[in-house]
C-alpha cells in the first residue's frame, strides 16, 4: 500500500510538472500573429454606407482604400497543448463584420490581427473587446470603442470618436470638425490638422495634449485633479471653437500644433 501511495504521489507531481513545464513553454514562446506568413484574405460585399466592425479579441488596421467590397486580411497563429484546436471565424451580416477568436484550454496562446480595407465614403464603428486599434484615410464618421488596447488615427477628415477602456489614445493628421478622445487608463494626443468646431477629451489616469492650427482662438476649458495645466493658443471666451481637456490624475497641455 504503501509503494501505490508513493507511486500516486509520484505521478500526480509529474503531471503537474509537466503542465508547468509546458504553461511556460508556451509563456516563453507568445503567439505573435505577424509570425503567419500565409494570412488569409476574403472580400466581402457591403449593401449600405455604414460599416460596423465587430471583434471580441484582435489588433485592427483599418484604411480607406479605392476598392468596390470591405476586403480583409487576416493573420492567426494560436498554440493549444491542453483543449480544443483554435480557430478564427470571420463573416458580415445586415452590415456588419464579424470577427471571433476561439481559443480555450488550460495551456492556451492565440493571436489575431486584422487589416480591413472599406471603400471610400463609408462611415465605419469599430468594437473591439480586445485588441489595439489602427485607422487611416476616413472621410465619413468614425467610432473606435476598445476594452483594451491603444488606438490610433491619422489623415482623417470625418467626425471622429475614440475611447479605451485601457490604453492610449492618439490622433495626428485629423481635420475633424468635431473629435471625442476619452481612456480610462492612458495618455490622450492629439494633433490636429484643421480648425476644430469642437474637441471633448478626457482620461481618467494619464495626461492629455491637444496642438491646434494658429490661425483661430479658441474657447478652452480645462482641468487635472492632480497635475499641471499649460495652454498657450489664443483664447476668446466667445469662440465658436470650443475645446475641453480633463484628466483626473496627469498634466493637460493645450498648445500650437506640430
Amino acid at each position: 500500500m504503501a509503494r501505490t501511495a508513493r507511486s500516486s504521489r509520484t505521478g500526480t507531481v509529474a503531471v503537474a510538472g509537466l503542465a508547468v513545464a509546458l504553461m511556460a513553454s508556451v509563456a516563453a514562446c507568445g503567439a505573435d500573429a505577424g509570425d503567419d506568413r500565409e494570412p488569409e484574405h476574403r472580400a466581402f460585399a457591403l449593401e449600405g454606407r455604414t460599416l460596423t466592425v465587430d471583434s471580441d479579441d484582435s489588433a485592427l488596421e483599418l484604411v480607406a482604400a479605392d476598392v468596390d467590397e470591405v476586403e480583409v486580411t487576416r493573420w492567426f497563429e494560436g498554440r493549444v497543448v491542453v483543449g480544443g484546436d483554435p480557430r478564427v471565424t470571420w463573416e458580415m451580416k445586415d452590415d456588419r463584420l464579424k470577427l471571433r477568436l476561439k481559443c480555450s484550454g488550460i495551456v492556451a496562446d492565440c493571436s489575431a490581427k486584422h487589416r480591413i480595407e472599406v471603400p471610400r465614403g463609408v462611415a465605419v464603428v469599430v468594437e473591439d473587446g480586445d485588441g489595439s486599434v489602427r485607422a487611416k484615410g476616413f472621410t465619413q464618421s468614425l467610432r473606435i470603442w476598445t476594452a483594451d488596447g491603444a488606438v490610433r488615427v491619422s489623415d482623417s477628415s470625418g467626425p471622429l470618436e475614440m475611447h479605451s477602456d485601457d490604453g492610449s489614445v492618439h490622433a495626428w493628421g485629423v481635420e475633424s470638425r468635431s473629435v471625442r478622445a476619452s481612456t480610462k487608463d492612458g495618455s490622450v494626443r492629439l494633433e490636429l490638422g484643421a480648425v476644430p468646431d469642437l474637441v471633448e477629451s478626457r482620461s481618467d489616469d494619464g495626461s492629455i495634449t491637444i496642438g491646434l492650427p494658429r490661425e483661430a482662438s479658441y474657447r478652452v476649458t480645462t482641468g487635472s485633479d492632480d497635475g499641471s495645466v499649460a495652454v498657450s493658443v489664443p483664447r476668446d471666451s466667445r469662440s465658436t471653437h470650443v475645446v475641453k481637456a480633463h484628466t483626473e490624475d496627469g498634466s493637460v497641455t493645450v498648445r500650437d500644433a506640430d
